[in-house]
């Protein structure tokens, strides 16, 4: 992990896509995203039930990144500026030298290649940059959306399962020099 520094925050941009920091600006958008029941089925966490709950996981992320032990990216359309979801990675190793991606979308931005356009920029940055030689993602077995993104990608699911949670998949994608 040679270049995990966060400073500047590196903003990645896409053909339709612009993948910036989060800010306490995102709070209605973080809300909604959070305690979406659809998007929370396939997620083992507690949805948000207040925009202090945004505004309280805004700032922890932002302590995280400002610690470089995580980094956490808005998708937003380039042209409209528009929230569509995010994307981050976190669980860094040096041991293991990999790292987590996560992702989540607003439902209503689903099907659109979107996260498929967003999470080849983050890959390439996790493998470029950062220097990763793996990157791991935990699924839900039932988020068809989610395994068919990581199949694209060409993640692999792993034999072993999730301890805390066998409802949960690992896939890994290894970088290959």
């Amino acid at each position: 992990m040679v270049n995990r520094n966060f400073k500047p925050f590196p903003i990645l941009t896409t053909e339709r896509l612009t993948l910036r920091q989060l800010t306490t600006d995102d709070r209605q958008n973080i809300f909604a995203l959070r305690s979406d029941t659809e998007i929370n089925k396939y997620l083992d966490r507690e949805p948000s039930k207040t925009i202090e709950d945004a505004i309280n996981f805004i700032n922890k992320v932002n302590d995280n990144i400002q610690k470089n032990n995580s980094i956490y990216w808005v998708i937003t359309l380039t042209k409209t500026k528009t929230f569509v979801g995010t994307i981050c990675l976190f669980d860094f190793s040096g041991e293991k030298n990999s790292c987590e991606i996560g992702y989540e979308l607003m439902t209503k931005f689903q099907s659109q290649g979107i996260m498929k356009e967003a999470a080849e920029e983050v890959i390439a940055y996790s493998f470029q940059t950062l220097q990763f030689q793996k990157i791991v993602a935990v699924t839900h077995k039932e988020n068809q959306h989610s395994i068919k993104l990581l199949a694209k990608f060409n993640f692999l699911q792993s034999p072993e399962t999730n301890k805390e949670n066998p409802d949960f998949n690992i896939f890994t994608l290894t970088h290959i020099n």
